[in-house]
């Protein structure tokens, strides 16, 4: 029997998994804001570095059987110099130990869906096998990614190619399993995409409907909390500028329809929702998935 109880949205069972724990700087995860401003929210080591969840979402098809999951956090291929720059802790929690807790294996994966590319979100989809050869994780699941990131991920500016790890990206392209989606993709419905093009072209966030509750896995486009203000933005974000128009429409929707946003990055709060007060966005009410049931 799985240990890890699910979250019952409509057609689908839910399941929210943690893959380990990392660490980003803190000036380039909130770009142009003071540190004496974001570091109230989500205070910075001695190194700058603010903590970050990689967050995964498990959904079972009632309708369909298959077995979904988006996004599936860094992996553990790093060298111990890496490991040590990002802060990677596996000791907090692994993609596997979750999987097992909701009584999956990664062979039972029948869809995975990626929001984006950089390595902090599909380096889980290899590892090194005992002679150091890089296998598939999820041998059984075909691999979901919108059109145009698959073009960025292939071909990137020479600002973003340090987020697309090839020993991550290859083996999706030579699986024979790479399925490319256009825009506002549906999966079956209750479950489609949304796509958000400031932080990276392509970005594809996965968007759940139960009559009129919403459940959006915002990925970077609001990786945690404090970057529910419309000015706080990533300094990784490609178009900046971009991401404040797509937010403002965004976070304008999720207030008036009460989504509610289940935050891969944060490594305090699993869902939020957003009320917006003299022009200004704020955090309404911080949940878990269990909330929802």
């Amino acid at each position: 029997m799985p240990d890890t109880e699910p979250t019952f949205f409509g057609n689908f069972e839910l399941y929210s998994l943690e893959a380990g724990r990392f660490k980003l700087d803190g000036g380039a995860m909130f770009g142009v804001v003071p540190k004496t401003l974001w570091n109230k929210q989500i205070p910075a080591d001695e190194k700058n570095r603010i903590p970050m969840g990689m967050r995964c979402l498990l959904i079972k098809s009632k309708n369909t059987g298959k077995i979904y999951l988006v996004d599936n956090g860094s992996g553990d291929k790093f060298n111990e110099k890496m490991a040590s720059i990002y802060g990677l802790d596996y000791e907090h929690s692994d993609l596997q130990s979750s999987l097992k807790k909701c009584g999956i294996e990664p062979r039972d994966i029948t869809d995975m869906v990626f929001t984006h590319l950089h390595f902090d979100h599909c380096g889980g989809t290899t590892k090194y096998d005992k002679n150091g050869e890089i296998k598939e994780v999820f041998p059984n699941s075909t691999y979901h990614v919108n059109k145009q990131h698959w073009k960025t991920a292939t071909n990137p500016n020479k600002r973003e190619k340090a987020s697309f790890f090839s020993e991550n990206i290859d083996p999706i392209k030579n699986s024979g399993r790479l399925n490319l989606l256009d825009d506002h993709h549906e999966f079956e419905p209750g479950f489609t995409t949304l796509p958000m093009n400031g932080h990276t072209e392509g970005q594809q966030l996965p968007v759940f409907t139960n009559e009129d509750k919403k459940i959006v896995y915002a990925a970077d486009l609001i990786p945690t909390f404090a970057h529910i203000p419309l000015p706080w933005v990533m300094g990784y974000d490609m178009k900046p500028l971009q991401t404040l128009t797509e937010k403002e429409t965004f976070l304008n929707e999720a207030v008036e329809k009460n989504w509610y946003l289940f935050l891969e990055h944060d490594a305090e709060h699993e869902i939020v929702t957003v009320q917006k007060e003299n022009g200004k966005f704020l955090l309404k009410d911080s949940l878990s998935l269990a909330d929802l049931s």
